[in-house]
C-alpha cells in the first residue's frame, strides 16, 4: 500500500471515528443536569474533545494522500467515513444494520477498491498562480449560498441549498490540498491565496453542514453533501489538474466511483432514528455507552438515548 492510500484509509476512520465519539460525547454532556459543575462536566464529555483531535488527523492525513492520489479516490474516501460510522455503531453501540445497509457497506468497500486498482497516483499538474484567486472566488460563492440558506425561512429549501454549500466548501479544501505548494521556509504559506481559500472553505463547509442538519433531514443533507463534495472536486482534478486512470481502467474507476457514492448515500440514513414499523433494536448497553450517567429524575428516555439518531442525530451535532 502506497503513503497516499495509507493516507486515504487513515482519513476515512479517523473521520468516521470521530462522529461517533463526538456524537457520544454530546449525548453525556445532554444528560447532566443544568448545574453541573465544570470538572464533571469536563470528564463527562472528554469524548467529544477526543473527537476533534481525530478529525484534525483526519485532515492532515487527507492531505496527505492528495499530494499523490487524484481528487476522485480521496473525495471517495473521505466520503466512505460514513461507512466506518456505520461499522462502529454496530461494534459500539450495539445497533443492529438491516440488510440493505450491509450491502450499501459492502458496495462502498468494493468501489473504494475499485478506485484504488484505477487510480493514477502522482502530483497534481501545475494550475498556474491564478488558482488560488479563483479558489477564493469559489469561496465567496460559497458564503453567498450560506448567507442565502440562512436567510430563507423555507426550511427544506435551505437545507437543500446549505447542503450544496457544505459540499462545495469541503470539495474546495480538497482541490486547495491537492494543488497548494508547500514553500521552505512553510510559514510563507501566509502570503499563498490558496492556503487562504483552504481555510475559508473548511470554515464555511463546517457552518452550512452544521446549519443544514438543523433545518433539514440527516440523510438528505448528507446525500446532498457527499455527491457536491466528490463529482465536483473529481471533475476538476480530471479535467484541469491531470487527474487519471490506469490505461483501459475507466469503467472500472466510473463503476467503483457511482458504487462508492451510492454506498455512502445508503448509509447516511443510518444517522435517523427508525421508524416504529422498522424496529431497529438496540441493547441496553448502548444506552448506559452514550448517556454515561443515571441522574435521579434526569435520565433520559432508553429509546432515545439508545436509538442511532440518540447516536447521530441530527438535532444534536453531527461532526464531519
Amino acid at each position: 500500500m502506497s503513503l497516499g492510500l495509507l493516507g486515504a484509509f487513515v482519513a476515512a476512520v479517523a473521520y468516521g471515528s470521530a462522529t461517533i465519539l463526538q456524537a457520544i460525547g454530546v449525548r453525556r454532556l445532554a444528560a447532566l443536569p443544568p448545574r453541573t459543575p465544570l470538572r464533571e462536566r469536563v470528564a463527562t464529555g472528554w469524548l467529544y474533545p477526543a473527537g476533534l483531535v481525530l478529525d484534525a488527523a483526519g485532515f492532515l492525513a487527507s492531505v496527505l494522500a492528495l499530494r499523490t492520489l487524484p481528487l476522485f479516490l480521496v473525495e471517495s474516501a473521505i466520503a466512505s467515513s460514513v461507512a466506518v460510522t456505520a461499522v462502529l455503531s454496530v461494534v459500539v453501540l450495539h445497533v443492529r444494520l438491516q440488510s440493505r445497509e450491509v450491502v450499501a457497506l459492502g458496495a462502498v468497500a468494493l468501489g473504494l477498491v475499485a478506485l484504488a486498482a484505477a487510480a493514477q497516483e502522482g502530483p497534481a499538474l501545475s494550475p498556474g498562480g491564478a488558482i488560488g484567486w479563483w479558489l477564493l472566488v469559489s469561496a465567496v460563492v460559497v458564503g453567498v449560498v450560506l448567507a442565502v440558506g440562512l436567510l430563507d425561512r423555507n426550511r427544506g429549501r435551505a437545507a437543500v441549498l446549505l447542503s450544496i454549500g457544505a459540499g462545495l466548501g469541503f470539495g474546495g479544501v480538497g482541490v486547495a490540498a491537492r494543488v497548494i505548494d508547500v514553500p521552505t521556509p512553510w510559514w510563507h504559506l501566509i502570503g499563498d491565496p490558496t492556503a487562504w481559500a483552504l481555510g475559508a472553505h473548511a470554515a464555511l463547509a463546517t457552518v452550512c453542514y452544521a446549519v443544514a442538519l438543523v433545518r433539514g433531514r440527516v440523510t438528505t443533507v448528507a446525500a446532498l453533501t457527499f455527491a457536491a463534495e466528490t463529482t465536483v472536486p473529481a471533475a476538476i482534478g480530471i479535467v484541469w489538474l491531470g487527474d487519471g486512470v490506469r490505461p483501459g481502467w475507466a469503467p472500472v474507476a466510473l463503476a467503483g466511483f457511482v458504487m462508492t457514492l451510492a454506498g455512502c448515500i445508503a448509509l447516511a440514513g443510518r444517522a435517523e432514528a427508525p421508524s416504529e414499523d422498522e424496529g431497529v433494536a438496540v441493547t441496553a448497553e448502548a444506552e448506559t455507552l452514550v448517556v454515561g450517567v443515571d441522574h435521579a429524575g434526569g435520565r433520559e428516555d432508553p429509546a432515545e438515548a439508545a436509538s442511532p439518531e440518540g447516536a447521530l442525530g441530527a438535532e444534536d451535532e453531527l461532526p464531519r
